[in-house]
């Protein structure tokens, strides 16, 4: 089993208080992340994928989030056990409001409110660390 770092970020927005979710090769929906590249550190490659999956490039960082680990997505929705990832999250906000994904494979990006954020996100890891992390976005 390959082991990889992958950095992404929870982006709230200013106006809205919605938080950013991004559609993963169209088949699935997540917080925006990625892998991080060799020379980057966690903090650079959330900035750098948050912007390719959604456009947003002005964010604020309120803090680093616990990290967490799962399995890559297979296309049928399961877990690939070939790729265990480790996540590192942060928390942003940004006064930016229009989405513009840079990147064909994920090709949608939306302002979800809340407390539907977890409801949509489609790896079970990921609506976990959402749901354990939501005391800290409604403080935002």
């Amino acid at each position: 089993m390959k082991k990889t770092e992958s950095a992404g970020g929870v982006v709230i927005s200013e106006k809205t208080h919605d938080v950013l979710v991004v559609s993963q090769r169209g088949l699935s929906w997540s917080l925006p992340k990625g892998h991080i590249d060799p020379g980057e550190d966690a903090l650079a490659a959330a900035k750098r994928e948050i912007f390719e999956e959604s456009g947003i490039h002005n964010l604020t960082l309120i803090k680093q989030l616990p990290s967490y680990e799962r399995y890559k997505i297979s296309i049928e929705h399961g877990d690939d056990k070939s790729e265990l990832k480790t996540i590192h999250m942060f928390l942003f906000r940004t006064d930016q409001t229009h989405l513009a994904p840079q990147d064909t494979n994920n090709p949608e990006a939306r302002w979800v409110a809340k407390e539907r954020v977890s409801k949509l996100l489609t790896h079970p890891k990921d609506k976990e660390f959402f749901e354990q992390i939501l005391p800290e976005v409604n403080r935002v």
